[in-house]
């Protein structure tokens, strides 16, 4: 009997050591692979921050021993999300600066102003976020009480969508401009002649907020990273950003100092930048991808500046602006066509959507794969949504649902019925890559989920859905900000579903976002996020 124990010892032993030894196994889950057959799985493993099994708790765990064993106990586990279009870098300044989102009058902006700089003492008081439209009095504010404050101080502080800049007399002084200067692609607002501090889309170019330091700059990446992590977000795409920014980010992948995965997307409105990475060529390593310029086409809805067909309905014979000439847009479309790189360009307004959607067109003419994005694709001409065969579309749900209740009232109810169709530019291209624009929406990407397939925001506005023969289903917006986006980014073989050989991110949801109901999705909250196998929330 004793003989028969040592048997059955040494066998279970043997046994074990013909098990393959990995970094992490998790069990007992309810696992969204997202991939080609949408696969639920209970169990996966993981070695050298890759998937390298995918299957049952059994099934795993009789091929593979670890020393770090997840028992997940049947909570749901997602792709690691991406948000493809955001401003990652930009979001982690702005903790540095002064914060006006949410503010409900100007009167507000002023006081949160006041009590920074008490704080603070800055030489140059900058910020971001309000919105005029979350305002009783739903005008442009005017710069009169800032020059009472702030005589000596210049003051900057931008709207909420980047696309607008109010600033005192101070800051106008800096900048040496006045009423009489003249703008191509933007707007020196004026009322009764005389400058109002409003400045809107490349009148903003006059105003030289300073530069952050380099300490700065690195605090804010990391800050970004943390608050990013909270949220499930394992690659972001920095829509904009230069050389030197971009320079940093690879320093700090370098040291692991940066965990966070980047898209980044070179800022295309600087042609000394497109001419050095066209050059250079594409920059690839497992956290950062350099492949692509990121054009601004016109300017924002909220501030007017978006370039529409047809006149504003609120404000007559103004049709918004491109911020260069097509002939410019054509020129840059072609030294980009003529490349390995991508061109991702800001499109709001159906002049804009129009304009590129022609121009890429034309340019990518039997050029085939090459994914080149319009960003935003907010107010579409019906006859152009077939063109999106060849173009990926690249959208913010969240944009659907803050800009729905002033939206109509900018452009009128006919227009209206091809905006924010995100469902009729999935059916014309295939695919569509979603994300927020943070800082301008919340980063939470619940909410960009509950926008894409309930289309009401969290005051439960409108009772039965925003525009809903545009929403869509709740794979659909998984696979938009998992692997769809990834695709929009030339790494959906490396990342964007829970597959062997691929990067071993993902995070854990306390709730199940595709079965909740509909009203629970924004209560979603992350329980851990991984980058590599490696827990970093």
């Amino acid at each position: 009997m004793k003989k028969f124990s040592l048997i059955i010892v040494f066998y279970f032993l043997f046994i074990a050591c013909q098990k393959e030894k990995v970094d992490l196994i998790v069990i007992n889950s309810t696992t969204y692979t997202v991939n080609n057959s949408f696969e639920i799985v209970e169990a996966f493993a993981i070695k050298d921050g890759k998937f390298i099994a995918v299957g049952s708790s059994t099934e795993i765990q009789e091929k593979y021993q670890t020393e770090n064993l997840l028992d997940a106990k049947n909570q749901t586990i997602v792709p690691g999300l991406i948000d493809a279009h955001c401003h990652f870098y930009r979001m982690g300044l702005d903790q540095q600066k002064v914060s006006l989102e949410e503010t409900k009058s100007y009167e507000e902006v002023l006081e949160k102003l006041v009590a920074f700089q008490k704080e603070k003492n800055v030489t140059f008081i900058s910020g971001r976020g309000w919105d005029q439209n979350d305002w009783e009095i739903k005008e442009f504010p005017t710069k009169e009480k800032l020059d009472a404050l702030f005589p000596t101080i210049p003051v900057a502080i931008g709207r909420v969508d980047g696309h607008a800049l109010l600033v005192n007399q101070a800051a106008i002084d800096l900048a040496g401009i006045n009423e009489n200067t003249k703008v191509s692609g933007g707007e020196i607002i004026l009322k009764n002649g005389k400058m109002t501090g409003v400045l809107i889309d490349a009148a903003m170019d006059f105003i030289k907020i300073p530069e952050p330091s380099k300490k700065q700059a690195i605090q804010g990446l990391l800050e970004a990273q943390k608050i990013c992590f909270s949220y499930g977000l394992t690659t972001v795409d920095d829509a904009g950003i230069d050389q030197k920014t971009i320079e940093l980010i690879d320093s700090l992948h370098q040291t692991n100092d940066l965990k966070m995965r980047i898209y980044a997307m070179i800022s295309g409105d600087n042609q000394a930048q497109i001419d050095y990475y066209i050059k250079k060529g594409i920059i690839k390593t497992d956290k950062l991808n350099v492949r692509s310029f990121k054009v601004y086409g016109d300017g924002a809805l909220g501030s007017r500046g978006a370039a529409m067909r047809k006149s504003y309905v609120d404000r007559e014979n103004h049709f918004g602006a491109l911020i260069y000439t097509p002939e410019k847009y054509r020129a840059i479309a072609r030294q980009i066509a003529a490349s390995e790189f991508q061109m991702n360009t800001h499109a709001i307004g159906d002049s804009a959507n129009t304009w590129l959607v022609r121009i890429y067109t034309d340019v990518l003419k039997n050029k085939k794969n090459r994914r080149w994005r319009i960003e935003h694709a907010q107010i579409i001409s019906p006859e152009d949504f077939k063109n999106f065969d060849n173009i990926l579309p690249s959208v913010q749900p969240t944009h659907a649902t803050s800009d729905m209740y002033w939206a109509e009232n900018r452009i009128g109810k006919e227009r209206m019925k091809s905006a924010y169709a995100f469902k009729d530019l999935l059916k014309n291209h295939g695919k569509i890559a979603l994300g927020t624009d943070f800082p301008v929406e919340q980063v939470n990407p619940f909410l960009t989920f509950y926008a894409a397939t309930i289309r009401k925001d969290l005051a439960n506005f409108p009772e039965n859905g925003f525009q809903m023969e545009n929403a869509l289903t709740r794979e659909e917006t998984l696979k938009g900000m998992t692997i769809w986006a990834a695709h929009s980014n030339f790494e959906e073989n490396e990342k964007g579903s829970i597959e062997v050989g691929k990067l071993a991110d993902f995070v854990i949801l306390n709730q199940d976002i595709m079965k909740v109901e509909g009203k629970e999705i924004p209560k979603t909250k992350l329980k851990s996020t991984f980058v590599n196998g490696e827990k970093v929330y």
